[in-house]
């Protein structure tokens, strides 16, 4: 072969090999893209919402009476017993003051019932001397019908009237109790606040429980809501009293996802604080619901779903009464069936698709798709076991482009 040619045959080679270069050069590089196996698992549908503890029987201490409560010496967290523990002391109310005009009144009736009790008590002193003189005729007369010197009848009707003196003299007595009880009651009418008769008596009010308020069950103290010493109207609240061992969870979930969950449903409490999740399970679906405004100004129509505590109090002890907690109540579970992540999922021709990797290239697949959570979604049919799936793919990634596994 001459030179000539052989320089022919060069220059053909090293266009050809510009050619390849240039031809090279304008093929589209393939996408990097991120990879998942599918593969059988479970998937669990969750209703996620938030909620607080609350302790199922508060008991609410109330003053019984009108009166002056001293200052209640328990503090939240105390133990108390029933029946045993005093929550708080308190006396009688003290009257009201008079005014002019009811004062002269109460003085006139007690002038009155003064003058009703002398009266008594002389008509007293004169049932007593009749009687007297009575049991003296009676005496005399039964000697001489002993002597013979008077008839029977003449001793029966001195007994008689023996019998109706004494008669005479109880009924005085009795009106003269009357009488007393009436003057007492009208000297009372102008007692004034802060006024006691008696050294005795007053000390009796300072340092004795007159009406001592008892813990009606056994548990702690939660609150004190009336602390300080003070007059207090009947009814007053003074303190809440419950077993914090004896806790359910309040969870408000929206009406349309409350209608979703059953008693029985399983829950998962998370975010509690602690650092393993807590279980629980739905005891009771409220069958009322309540309106709520959210914080986007919003009216929402929310049930109250019931929760009991599954696992040990020691798991959970740490919690109290009006703490706050993340719930999950699974709803609906499918398990070992086949799964792709949701990222993975897309609409094409209002139909679920995804791109499924096949050698080197994106295949586009629609599926059809069962429950769905937020993180995975069950496949019933476009997929197999083993195949991977392109996740979160790009606006670059169609049927049948070039694609490579993104390495990490």
């Amino acid at each position: 072969m001459s030179l000539k040619n052989i320089k022919t045959i060069a220059k053909y080679a090293l266009g050809l090999l510009f050619l390849a270069l240039l031809v090279y050069a304008f093929i589209p590089e393939a996408e990097e893209v991120d990879l998942e196996t599918v593969r059988r698992g479970d998937v669990e549908i969750v209703l996620e919402a938030e909620g607080k503890t609350r302790i199922r029987d508060i008991y609410t201490v109330s003053a019984p009476i009108d009166g002056r409560m001293m200052r209640i010496e328990s503090e939240p967290g105390d133990m108390v017993r029933a029946g045993e523990t005093v929550i708080a002391n308190m006396t009688p109310a003290d009257p009201t003051f008079l005014d002019k005009r009811s004062e002269t009144q109460a003085r006139a009736d007690v002038q009155g019932a003064e003058a009703v009790k002398w009266q008594a008590s002389t008509q007293v002193d004169r049932a007593r001397a009749e009687l007297n003189f009575a049991e003296a005729e009676y005496r005399r007369n039964e000697e001489l019908f002993k002597n013979g010197n008077v008839s029977i009848a003449r001793l029966e009707e001195a007994e008689l009237q023996l019998k109706m003196r004494q008669a005479e003299l109880r009924a005085s007595e009795a009106d003269l109790q009357v009488a007393e009880s009436q003057l007492a009651a009208a000297r009372a009418r102008l007692v004034q606040p802060g006024q006691v008769e008696d050294a005795a008596e007053k000390d009796s009010h300072d340092h004795l429980c007159q009406v001592c308020v008892h813990a009606p069950v056994d548990g702690k103290v939660l609150r004190i809501m009336h602390k300080s010493e003070g007059v207090i109207a009947m009814g007053t609240a003074l303190a809440e009293i419950g077993d914090p061992t004896n806790l359910e969870i309040v969870v408000d979930m929206l009406s349309r996802d409350a209608v979703k969950v059953r008693p029985g449903d399983r829950a998962l409490i998370r975010r509690w604080g602690g650092v393993e999740e807590i279980n629980a399970r739905v005891r009771l679906v409220e069958p009322s619901g309540f309106t709520k405004i959210s914080a986007l100004g919003v009216e929402e129509q929310r049930v109250n779903v019931i929760l009991d505590f599954v696992d040990p109090p020691e798991k959970w002890q740490s919690l109290g009464d009006a703490f706050r907690v993340e719930v999950g109540v699974i709803v609906d579970r499918a398990e070992n069936v086949l799964t792709v992540p949701v990222s993975a999922l897309f609409r094409d021709n209002e139909k679920w698709s995804v791109f499924v990797f096949a050698d080197g290239r994106a295949e586009l697949r629609p599926v059809k798709v069962g429950r769905k959570n937020d993180l995975q979604a069950e496949i019933l049919d476009g997929v197999k076991e083993g195949e991977r799936v392109i996740v979160h793919p790009g606006n670059a990634i169609a049927d049948d482009v070039r694609v490579k596994e993104r390495k990490l």
